[in-house]
């Protein structure tokens, strides 16, 4: 859905070119290292547990999966993440969302499109907080390849599972979410959000276009906001019917 939509949508554009160079060269260059000093060493190991055909087939994963994690934590050195909150933002205000976003940043309604329309950040404006727990859990769960035939996809399920929830971190910011709010909304979608961090890792392990992958999920991510914010309101209007209306100063989209 997000990759659909950001290809339908040019006035994103401009924030993939700003990093497109620089960061596909990037990817470039951690992925051959890899693949040219690692790759064969591990895959001889694995088909020790896998035998040589799925030996092949997993080592590649593998390298995906420490390219990404490298790559990950070089994206940082690249200011990446407020790309993404601009992706994220951006899709917001074109959904109608834009008292949310004003929540966090200064906007210009007059601009012609939404991302000229992005100002700068009131708050503290991050899309996934930089996490050396996950980095390290990510390490630690890359062994799971190991594990004939259901080694990858396990891997791939246990790194979404925590991964999940952190593409909506920028979403819980904007409602001004406390740790135990946050947590129990996580909980009631926990199989959802699963879901989404398992699609945003495969992504994430095709060569080369990870950046764009990168900016694709920000905007499925924000898409999911809207369908979530379009129920809250659904739920609220129901409760006025019901109860009658009451003031609540709760930005949604209209």
């Amino acid at each position: 859905m997000g990759i659909i939509y950001f290809v339908r949508h040019p006035f994103l554009y401009p924030l993939l070119r700003a990093r497109l160079l620089p960061v596909l060269l990037l990817s470039i260059v951690v992925l051959a290292t890899l693949f040219i000093w690692t790759y064969l060493p591990q895959v001889a190991f694995l088909a020790i547990f896998h035998g040589r055909k799925l030996a092949w087939i997993n080592g590649a994963f593998l390298v995906l999966g420490e390219g990404a994690a490298i790559t990950a934590l070089l994206f940082e050195a690249f200011f990446v993440d407020e790309t993404l909150v601009d992706v994220f933002d951006a899709t917001l205000i074109d959904h109608g969302c834009r008292g949310l976003v004003a929540t966090s940043r200064l906007l210009e309604p007059e601009a012609r499109d939404p991302v000229k329309q992005l100002g700068k950040p009131t708050t503290s404006a991050v899309y996934s907080p930089f996490s050396l727990r996950q980095i390290i859990e990510f390490i630690l769960l890359l062994p799971f390849n190991f594990i004939p035939v259901v080694g990858t996809p396990l891997f791939l399920v246990m790194t979404g599972y925590r991964a999940g929830p952190l593409h909506h971190w920028r979403y819980f910011k904007l409602l001004g979410f406390t740790k135990k709010e946050r947590n129990g909304f996580i909980r009631q979608r926990k199989l959802r959000y699963t879901w989404f961090g398992v699609m945003a890792l495969l992504l994430q392990l095709l060569p080369v276009l990870s950046m764009l992958f990168l900016l694709t999920t920000a905007a499925g991510s924000a898409l999911w906001v809207v369908k979530l914010e379009e129920k809250r309101r659904s739920t609220r209007e129901t409760n006025d019917l019901l109860t009658g209306p009451h003031y609540e100063d709760d930005p949604q989209c209209t």
